[in-house]
């Protein structure tokens, strides 16, 4: 029982929930660039999904009337399937064809776009307008990954050129931008069925293409490195990260919860210092707290 009282209470704290995700993701960067240099990226994109589904089903096997999801999900199926590969399919298969082509500075910057991409959609599809909290905090969290993917000389980012790995991370971040939106239309699925589903609907879509890259020869190899990622993959980045992400909207609303994306840049450089051994510098401590002040300020912002 006390267990389920701790997990309710995360699960009613939506800026817990979203503090948690992008740290996971921030892991998916780490890994995913190490392992790509020997790693198709459909095919880790393929496997990451298709394994992720499994403990998903699991965990719900007690609590779950299968039955009744699948008739609202019957019901909903070209919402869910749009979601699935734009969320699933599309951002994070784009996001690994980029991070072979370009630098981490660059995916850094077009990652915090998202945010205001959001803000964008919401406004396209929903006719919401910014407000001022929200513009602000925005701003300020803007300069603070400026800060940190330049090392605290924003004049780079003048020099900053663009190639075409940039392009497929620029894709995946309005693809992500979209899903992040189109969530507030989620149909009333429990958490793990609609993960569960979000998960295979993108699993299949990037089948054929998985198949196609594995007869080109480019095969995933079956070692002790790619394992360790497909599993870390699979749990935090996968499972509890778009758990806690899509939980997040629900709570907040899309432009606030996408606000926390900006958190990326901060825990990566946290996860460089503890695994890379890398300095913690002055630019880093003013990088995130410009991204700590913009969330605050966004955080009085109503709902959107």
């Amino acid at each position: 029982m006390k267990n389920q009282g701790i997990i309710a209470r995360l699960w009613s704290s939506p800026y817990l929930l979203l503090t948690l995700a992008p740290l996971f993701w921030a892991g998916n960067f780490v890994v995913g660039r190490a392992i790509l240099t020997s790693a198709p990226p459909i095919s880790l994109a393929f496997w990451r999904w298709t394994l992720a589904l499994i403990p998903v089903l699991w965990l719900g096997r007690r609590h779950i009337d299968y039955a009744a999801e699948w008739r609202v999900l019957r019901a909903n199926l070209p919402l869910v399937a749009l979601l699935a590969v734009l969320g699933i399919s599309i951002f994070n298969t784009f996001v690994y064809f980029g991070l072979q082509q370009t630098s981490s500075v660059n995916a850094m910057l077009l990652q915090s776009m998202i945010p205001l991409l959001i803000l964008l959609a919401c406004f396209l599809l929903y006719g919401e307008r910014p407000n001022a909290p929200q513009i602000a905090g925005v701003a300020l969290s803007l300069a603070g990954v400026g800060f940190i993917a330049t090392q605290g000389h924003l004049a780079q980012l003048a020099r900053v050129t663009v190639n075409a790995g940039d392009l497929w991370v620029f894709a995946a971040v309005v693809a992500y931008a979209a899903y992040s939106a189109l969530l507030r239309k989620r149909p009333p699925l429990h958490p793990l069925v609609f993960l569960a589903a979000t998960f295979a609907i993108g699993a299949l879509a990037l089948l054929p293409f998985h198949i196609r890259e594995h007869m080109s020869g480019h095969v995933l190899p079956l070692n002790a490195a790619t394992l360790g990622t497909l599993a870390y993959l699979v749990i935090f980045p996968s499972i509890l990260s778009y758990l806690f992400f899509n939980r997040g909207v629900e709570l907040v609303g899309a432009g606030r919860a996408g606000l926390f994306i900006h958190l990326l840049p901060v825990f990566g450089s946290i996860l460089a210092v503890v695994f890379l051994r890398e300095r913690i510098e002055g630019f880093h401590i003013a990088g995130a707290a410009l991204i700590g002040a913009g969330l605050v300020i966004a955080s009085r912002s109503r709902k959107a």
